[in-house]
């Protein structure tokens, strides 16, 4: 495998689909229907060939149904996919034969030991004997679990077991990858490692398509695809989404009653949002001709003081992809009751 980019020095290059290679996950139109209620509402999407996409948006957005149809898992009620070159509604067994699938509860029988786990696996798979032995070991060096091969999977730590349904998930090696919140519950350094694997695979050409709640998650893909009630908002890079979707200045400040300071600048002439974020607060501040943000910035204090809160010196700030996230998702449901 190639080396892996270490989390935390950014994202991953530029789209993969930007430098001209194929296209390995294709959905057009695709659509979710359950009775009166649609999970998933004309979703287009393209990912290509070793390229990582974050897959976020709030709980019950539709990120595990549209998975799940890619995986063959779930028909379409509309529209169409096709992964690896295959449909999904017309070949669904070729489809799961060409995937690897994780979802957000392990995938793995805690009273089989690990070895146990990973040729229960290999026969799903029909991984072909000639080879299973091999592949057996790189799951076992993969996950870390040296030495506790003949553990009960139930004994090992989050980690571990994390590492080790990647293993399982992988074993007949693949072409495309769909994680479903594969580190929800995980701690961070577990996390960090399994990022690490995650990369390695992307630079072998395995495409992957990983839902997570976690922001510094998403800055390790090549682009993020934001989803709200269905609806696909917006596909972009992290710095693209960072640069181009937020329509103000942030600012940040410290205040000691950050409900009330929330309260006021939402009112407060020339603040588009304001939030709490930590122990700061995140201000979103026009800056037009009419509003100048310079302006904003030096009225804000007073605004603040007239009603008996105290806030620090506001401070610009780049803005993270959480900061993105909140915007996008709220201005969607601002449309939404329009």
């Amino acid at each position: 495998m190639s080396a892996p980019a270490p989390p935390g020095t950014g994202p991953l290059p530029p789209s993969a689909e930007a430098q001209g290679r194929e296209s390995v996950i294709v959905a057009r139109g695709l659509t979710k229907r359950f009775g009166t209620f649609t999970a998933v509402d004309g979703l287009d999407l393209t990912i290509a060939k070793g390229e990582v996409v974050g897959f976020i948006g709030p709980n019950g957005a539709g990120k595990s149904t549209t998975i799940r149809m890619l995986c063959a898992l779930l028909a379409p009620s509309a529209g169409s996919a096709s992964v690896a070159g295959f449909d999904v509604a017309r070949e669904p067994e070729i489809v799961r034969t060409h995937i690897g699938y994780m979802s957000q509860k392990f995938s793995l029988y805690g009273d089989l030991t690990c070895r146990e786990n990973l040729r229960f696996f290999a026969g799903l798979y029909r991984v072909p004997q000639a080879v299973l032995a091999d592949r057996i070991r790189f799951a076992i060096e993969m996950a870390g679990i040296e030495g506790r091969e003949d553990t009960l999977v139930r004994m090992l730590a989050g980690g571990w077991r994390q590492r080790l349904a990647l293993g399982c998930a992988i074993l007949h090696r693949p072409p495309v990858l769909f994680l479903d919140e594969p580190t929800s519950g995980v701690e961070p350094q577990a996390r960090r490692r399994f990022w690490d694997l995650i990369h390695e695979l992307a630079g072998d050409g395995v495409t992957v398509l990983v839902s997570t709640h976690y922001m510094d998650e998403a800055e390790y893909c090549n682009r993020i695809a934001l989803i709200n009630a269905g609806r696909l908002i917006i596909v972009g890079s992290p710095n693209e989404l960072r640069g181009e979707q937020l329509g103000g200045v942030l600012y940040e400040c410290e205040c000691a009653t950050l409900g009330e300071a929330v309260a006021a600048l939402r009112e407060a002439p020339g603040v588009i949002d304001a939030a709490i974020f930590g122990d700061k607060l995140h201000v979103l501040l026009a800056d037009t001709a009419e509003i100048p943000v310079a302006s904003t910035v030096a009225a804000l204090p007073a605004w603040l003081a007239n009603r008996g809160i105290e806030t620090g010196a506001f401070v610009p700030i780049r803005p993270g992809l959480e900061d993105v996230f909140v915007q996008l998702v709220a201005r969607t449901r601002a449309k939404g009751a329009t």
